[in-house]
């Protein structure tokens, strides 16, 4: 099978596209043909393994992945003999960041982690990208326990996991509002942010409101310029560890001393979360916004715009037209 592989760390350009054998479908596993996927911040982090710390995860000198692709869509080709919940022929989508896998033609992942049937008519391009910037916004969200009516504010509302937010936030009753530049507060304000601020032409801080909950989604701001903003219990939550990762330190001081606190979540994902993302999705409740699709054979470009810091939502790969 055709997949892009990293035998190294760096760059957009260590990764290749090559034939390599097609995985086996353990017994618990099903066997993916994957129709499209992502490439994005995770996918990013794990070839470049710019924080040396995520080499805990993927390998100390060398990729333990060498396929990566954490976002998934595609049809079931085969499955294990101990799989009850799917067939063959099953369209489906998930995520799955212990093995990667979905920048190849086919990936394997067992049955019970965070793989589920696509919703609705949805198409393998509209699928693929449910997952990535939901989840990571899903996580902090819970952590931060904001309730119905209280106020939040999402700095860089127009990613993947910013765009999540605002959508999840407003479908939990939160009073939204979301930072952005120029070209993007119609599509924010879509989203169904109540308030869209410009960065461009206004400074967000002067805002007169307080928030409940602060979520950097794009990891820019720090936590005393948003300090302020925040109410006497306030949650500060960046998806960056912040200059000479201050809010790894903040994170283990602020709760203690009681007051305004910054959160640091470790990401998870369960089957149960993307059940509850395709509920949404079917409900008409969320959306992953996409900006570009590529062909697999044009992975670094889309590496390359994706690192850039000027997508607005996801970057679909497709890997069958």
């Amino acid at each position: 099978m055709k997949a892009i592989v990293h035998t190294k760390y760096g760059p957009p350009e260590v990764a290749h596209l090559m034939e390599v054998n097609r995985p086996i479908a353990k017994d618990n596993e099903v066997l993916v043909k994957v129709y499209a996927t992502t490439v994005n911040r995770t996918d990013s982090g794990f070839r470049s393994a710019e924080y040396f710390i995520s080499r805990f995860w993927s390998g100390l000198l060398r990729p333990k992945h060498p396929i990566l692709g954490c976002e998934f869509a595609g049809v079931i080709e085969e499955i294990g003999k101990d799989v009850k919940t799917f067939k063959k022929g099953d369209r489906v989508f998930g995520y799955n960041d212990k093995t990667f896998g979905g920048h190849g033609e086919y990936l394997t992942i067992a049955e019970s982690d965070a793989i589920t049937i696509l919703p609705g008519n949805l198409t393998f391009d509209e699928a693929a990208p449910i997952t990535e910037g939901a989840h990571y916004a899903l996580n902090n969200i819970r952590a931060s326990h904001i309730k119905s009516g209280q106020h939040a504010l999402v700095y860089g509302a127009t990613g993947a996991i910013g765009s999540a937010a605002v959508q999840l936030l407003n479908y939990f009753g939160s009073k939204v509002t979301a930072v952005c530049n120029t070209k993007n507060v119609v599509l924010v304000k879509s989203l169904g942010a109540d308030t869209v601020v410009d960065y461009q032409t206004q400074d967000f801080t002067k805002t007169e409101n307080k928030f409940q909950f602060i979520f950097d989604a794009v990891g820019k701001s720090s936590f005393k310029q948003c300090k302020p903003l925040l109410t006497e219990k306030g949650i500060y939550i960046s998806t960056e560890l912040g200059k000479n990762a201050e809010n790894l330190f903040f994170a283990l001081t602020t709760p203690v001393l009681g007051g305004k606190k910054v959160l640091f979540p470790i990401p998870t994902i369960h089957k149960e979360d993307v059940i509850f993302l395709k509920e949404l999705v079917g409900k008409g409740k969320y959306k992953p916004v996409i900006d570009r699709h590529y062909k697999l054979n044009q992975i670094v470009e889309a590496y390359k715009y994706v690192e850039s810091g000027q997508k607005t939502g996801n970057v679909v790969i497709k890997i069958v037209d």
